[in-house]
């Protein structure tokens, strides 16, 4: 599988992120470091125990890592759960909504993580 059939299983943008690093090799060996990161894994925590703040800090790394890497799909949807918990302060956590958002969120996660490690297991980086 080449990088550009990784991006395109999950909804990333190829394009995007090949115009700002402008090599392949080198985006390769950043993205197939994604899956070690410990944001999802850090959510998924925070979620499950109602820790909102822990949530959002998690949710916004996610988004940022995602958006580096033009995951566009995960970008959007770990945004929208951003943006939820990003008022947590001042107004009640909608629950059920942050658990379809939270849902989304997986749901890319496990796109983009597999077709990464599907992509890892051709290529030498």
């Amino acid at each position: 599988m080449l990088l550009e059939e990784c991006y395109k299983r999950f909804g990333g943008n190829y394009e995007e992120v090949k115009s700002r690093l402008q090599n392949d090799d080198l985006i390769s060996r950043f993205v197939i470091k994604f899956p070690a990161d410990k944001s999802y894994e850090e959510l998924s925590v925070a979620i499950r125990e109602e820790n909102y703040e822990e949530a959002f800090r998690a949710a916004h790394t996610l988004k940022g890592l995602s958006r580096n890497f033009s995951f566009d799909r995960l970008a959007e949807s770990s945004s929208n759960l951003t943006e939820l918990l990003r008022n947590r302060e001042k107004e009640p956590v909608d629950k059920n909504l942050c658990e379809q958002l939270f849902l989304q969120v997986s749901t890319d996660y496990v796109a983009v993580t597999n077709a990464i490690k599907e992509f890892a297991k051709q290529v030498q980086v």
